[in-house]
């Protein structure tokens, strides 16, 4: 009889308990749900806000490595609002969040702190654009075409067909000599005669392989003149322009016919010699 009494009394004891817990335990449920709907509509969201940016990058013709990153900046930020604000729904402090979440980054970014910078020149090449993929550009010594422009790397080919590989951190803040940003190139040939040549026909002959060049643009104009007065030679100058693709084949073909020209003409074209005198007593 005792024992029917005491499980009675155990009964309604766990009852109470189990009615005293029940408000606290429907609010946690309610709360949880909401935190559950809150990510779900992040979800959602975050995956229109991407699509409405891809749509305008797409429109403004953005580069597709920039487009990529700063969709995936927007989509990351959505999310981490939804789950900052489905955390304070279940009663998780959001300052506690972003304490933690900026010690890790404050450690994830002085281990990362060159990738970051090259991501940052990345982000800046792409953007602000002073060059572009297939541009030919100078840099540093090196010269080559553009073969790819990367958030961490820029690739530049060679004109041997060596491939190289340059950090964006370094490209970004270095001075950069774009040589195809425009359509057409002036070609400068400089060559030095003797004194006792005849500068006039040697100013003549330039003037003659620069017109008679057909890659050479006759309506920009063509100026040869007398540079300097050196210590063993007048060094004659001509200019002339022609279009960026053409550069190389214009200077060589030019370069190679002043050597023949003035060879023909007799005009001496002086080079370093060393006389030796041997005296014999």
């Amino acid at each position: 009889m005792s024992g029917m009494i005491l499980d009675s009394i155990t009964s309604v004891t766990d009852l109470a308990t189990l009615e005293s817990w029940l408000p606290g335990l429907l609010s946690f449920g309610y709360r949880l749900l909401m935190a559950v709907v809150i990510l779900i509509i992040g979800n959602r969201l975050a995956k229109l806000v991407k699509k409405l940016l891809k749509r305008t990058f797409e429109r403004v013709e953005m580069d597709l490595s920039v487009s990529r990153f700063l969709m995936n900046v927007a989509e990351a930020a959505v999310y981490a609002i939804a789950i900052f604000i489905a955390a304070d729904k279940i009663g998780i402090p959001s300052a506690s969040i972003i304490a933690l979440l900026g010690s890790a980054g404050l450690a994830i970014g002085l281990s990362l702190q060159g990738s970051l910078t090259n991501v940052a020149g990345g982000i800046l090449i792409m953007t602000m654009r002073p060059f572009c993929v297939n541009d030919y550009i100078i840099y540093d010594g090196i010269e080559g075409t553009v073969q790819n422009i990367g958030l961490i790397y820029t690739t530049i080919m060679t004109a041997d067909n060596q491939r190289i590989t340059v950090p964006n951190g370094s490209i970004s803040n270095a001075t950069v000599t774009t040589v195809t940003a425009q359509e057409k190139r002036r070609v400068d040939i400089q060559v030095g005669i003797g004194y006792t040549s005849d500068i006039r026909k040697a100013k003549a002959i330039l003037h003659h392989l620069y017109e008679s060049n057909p890659l050479v643009m006759q309506e920009e104009g063509i100026i040869v003149y007398v540079s300097e007065l050196g210590d063993s030679a007048v060094t004659i100058g001509g200019r002339g322009w022609t279009k960026t693709a053409d550069y190389w084949t214009v200077k060589w073909a030019i370069t190679e016919q002043v050597k023949e020209e003035y060879d023909r003409a007799g005009i001496e074209i002086p080079f370093q010699q060393i006389d030796v005198h041997v005296s014999r007593s």
